[in-house]
């Protein structure tokens, strides 16, 4: 039986968004005609490829078994039209690339327009999310995270180290009892993540600090770092973050120091893409100069 390759690319979208309007918004196309093409592929097959529920739409077995050949699929067609394309040195096309906010607020703009500076003809992406990106529904092709992924088939490389200080604006600790030690800590109002929205224990800093209660919470790098910038109270930042933030002071650098790792991770299949290694390349390589150029001026 003969598949139609447009059915198949609206069945991938349907199987990674699990639902016909999520689909839709990534197709630019009515959920309407996303069910109807998802009817004619399933008529064809003579097999049902989902269940709806009220979760969404999930893959059935035969949907599972036709997920692995469609994305089979589609990487040979990414592979054929990059290789129709030529070996030109310019990179074109789009790329999207998933980041914890603080690496997609203060490091990803820099890097990406260096990039798009010497290749105009390749669109980037940054999608900033406060959880860990979602490779296998394509959320991005390639993601920054904080921790390697040990589930699914992915190529990780570790990207960069980089430094976090627990710190405070200047107008805050003049008015505050000189801090000279850890014990020193008690009473002073902390500012972290929303500790039941922490999506990766790396992030956990507070905890490392045996802190309990966060009287000042966000989910949002920039918004903790906004709130210490107030003098509202105390706060983990990125290091690479204060040259953003000139009136925050490290505090007890000595004795309160942390460090977190940077990694790239990708389909394992985009490895086999000159194109993507080159990004990647490019992506990892400004990271690092970035991370030790901002820690440089602190």
């Amino acid at each position: 039986m003969d598949i139609n390759w447009d059915d198949l690319r609206v069945f991938l979208f349907v199987a990674r968004e699990q639902s016909l309007s999520g689909a839709g918004k990534r197709l630019r196309l009515d959920p309407a005609t996303v069910g109807r093409r998802i009817a004619r592929l399933e008529a064809s097959l003579d097999h049902p490829l989902f269940v709806k529920s009220p979760q969404g739409y999930t893959l059935t077995a035969s949907g599972e078994r036709l997920l692995a050949y469609g994305e089979r699929a589609e990487q040979a067609m990414r592979d054929g039209t990059e290789a129709l394309s030529g070996s030109s040195e310019r990179l074109t096309g789009q790329i999207r690339i998933g980041a914890p906010d603080g690496c997609a607020n203060y490091l990803l703009p820099k890097v990406c327009a260096a990039i798009s500076s010497d290749h105009p003809d390749l669109d980037i992406q940054i999608v900033a999310l406060p959880r860990v990106v979602n490779l296998s529904r394509r959320e991005a092709d390639i993601a920054i995270a904080v921790s390697p992924p040990t589930a699914g088939q992915l190529a990780v490389q570790k990207i960069t180290d980089y430094q976090l200080n627990l710190v405070g604006a200047r107008q805050y600790l003049r008015r505050m009892p000189e801090i000279l030690s850890p014990k020193d800590l008690r009473g002073h109002r902390m500012i972290g993540y929303i500790p039941d929205m922490i999506y990766d224990a790396e992030l956990d800093y507070l905890a490392d600090l045996g802190v309990e209660r966060v009287p000042l919470a966000s989910n949002s790098v920039p918004v903790q770092l906004r709130m210490a910038y107030q003098g509202a109270g105390l706060c983990v930042a990125h290091v690479f973050a204060m040259p953003f933030h000139d009136l925050l002071r490290k505090v007890l650098p000595e004795q309160i120091s942390m460090t977190r790792s940077f990694y790239l991770v990708r389909h394992e299949a985009d490895r086999r893409s000159a194109r993507m290694n080159r990004v990647a390349t490019l992506l990892a390589d400004g990271l690092r100069d970035e991370v030790a150029r901002l820690e440089a001026l602190t």
